[in-house]
């Protein structure tokens, strides 16, 4: 039943391609975040390879958040600005960048440095998409 909804159906098609790619997005930048051995996991034991899974998620888990952080930020400055940050914008985001992480470089940690609170570069967003869902 399934297969003649899918073939009879033009939108549940675009849904479940769109929804693949957002996977296959995700794939593809985790593996290339993923760190020693070219991507291959040279562990035999299922527990081990699992925790290397686990692991590379948590990276890949850490940037998008880096990213989004930051594009919340930017999209908030553009809006004070006067830009117009709609829907349309927005969906033409994704937090699969890389080109701005150092993967093999030094880092200093300055632990003194006070962190900001995250929901701050989110509330404009927020105020956006609900003002326009009413």
């Amino acid at each position: 039943m399934f297969l003649l909804k899918y073939v009879g159906n033009v939108e549940l098609r675009r849904l479940i391609h769109a929804e693949t790619n957002k996977s296959e997005q995700f794939n593809g930048f985790e593996k290339k975040l993923f760190f020693g051995g070219e991507g291959v996991i040279a562990e035999n034991l299922r527990h081990e390879q699992r925790k290397i899974i686990k692991y590379n998620h948590l990276v890949a888990n850490l940037v998008i958040l880096h990213n989004v952080v930051g594009m919340s930020r930017v999209l908030k400055q553009l809006q004070a600005e006067g830009a117009v940050i709609n829907q349309e914008v927005l969906a033409g985001l994704a937090p699969y960048r890389l080109e701005h992480i150092n993967r093999f470089g030094d880092y200093v940690l300055d632990f003194r440095r006070k962190v900001e609170t995250l929901d701050e570069g989110f509330r404009i967003l927020e105020s956006e998409s609900t003002s326009q869902d009413q």
